[in-house]
């Protein structure tokens, strides 16, 4: 058996020479503006920098809240709603197991 390794080329398509088309783009751009990079930064994208820049500032604990709590607790007007905790509870466990069960 002969293996042929000629290869067919695609009708109507231009031959190709080995590299990608956006090397051949690039190639282009920077013929035309003289190789010199440069980049600018659209107002949505320095927003965007701005917004993580405050995320990032942010704390993650409101401290405010936490000496709230603990002053509550000190003075003995915390109270703790064992049936909002024991439903949590339940839930955790039901969204682990069906996890456990999906993966498996």
């Amino acid at each position: 058996m002969k293996i042929d390794n000629s290869v067919k080329s695609a009708a109507g398509l231009p031959p190709n020479d080995g590299r990608t088309r956006s090397a051949k783009e690039s190639q282009k751009s920077e013929s035309a503006s003289g190789g010199g990079e440069k980049v600018e930064l659209s107002s949505l994208s320095a927003r965007l920098q701005q917004m993580e820049e405050t995320i990032a500032n942010t704390p993650v604990v409101d401290s405010a809240k936490v000496d709230e709590i603990k002053q509550a607790i000190t003075e003995g007007r915390f109270k703790v709603d064992t049936g909002k905790v024991a439903d949590g509870l339940i839930e955790s466990v039901r969204q682990m197991l069906s996890t456990q069960t999906g993966s498996a």
